[in-house]
């Protein structure tokens, strides 16, 4: 009597479809995936790397290989960063804070902070009212110290602090 399973159709493959065989990413390859769907520090680039078991010496040359060719860029990385904490409100104190977690050295840091073309008093205004209302030069103090307060944490100085709660933006 003959096998009746050598003629069972393959549970694992739908019908018209191939099997395809699945081929190990090069550490190279990998790298670049992460890149291409968005920047990566060097470090974070490593560490996703060793995540996904790749051994550090070969990460290393991967990551020298696709720097060298242009696709990671710390620079790059560090002005995405900057763009897009400022656009959820976040101040340069905060964004200089976590460009250092990243292993970014200090020029490269101050580079992206003053390549933001955007105004850092005017965004820690607008914050504040879109928070608070328009009306903080005349609100009661409590109010005015939970402002202060709110654009501390995140990320702004005093003297931006004190003049975007002012009423006259030109003080």
């Amino acid at each position: 009597m003959p096998d009746e399973d050598a003629n069972a159709p393959d549970t694992d493959v739908l019908p018209g479809s191939r099997k395809r065989k699945q081929r190990e990413l090069t550490p190279t390859q990998r790298a670049l995936a992460l890149l291409v769907r968005r920047e990566h520090s060097r470090k974070e680039l490593a560490r996703k790397l060793a995540e996904r078991g790749i051994e550090s010496e070969a990460a290393s040359v991967a990551i020298e290989r696709l720097t060298g060719d242009g696709w990671q860029s710390d620079a790059r990385f560090a002005e995405m960063l900057v763009r897009t904490r400022a656009a959820h409100g976040q101040g340069p104190l905060r964004i200089r804070a976590e460009l250092g977690t990243h292993g970014l050295d200090r020029d490269t840091i101050e580079t992206a902070i003053e390549a933001f073309g955007g105004d850092w008093r005017q965004a820690a205004r607008d914050l504040a009212r879109r928070r608070f209302g328009p009306d903080l030069a005349s609100a009661d103090p409590a109010q005015r110290r939970k402002a202060a307060d709110f654009l501390y944490r995140r990320g702004f100085d005093g003297d931006t602090v004190r003049l975007a709660l002012r009423s006259d933006p030109e003080d």
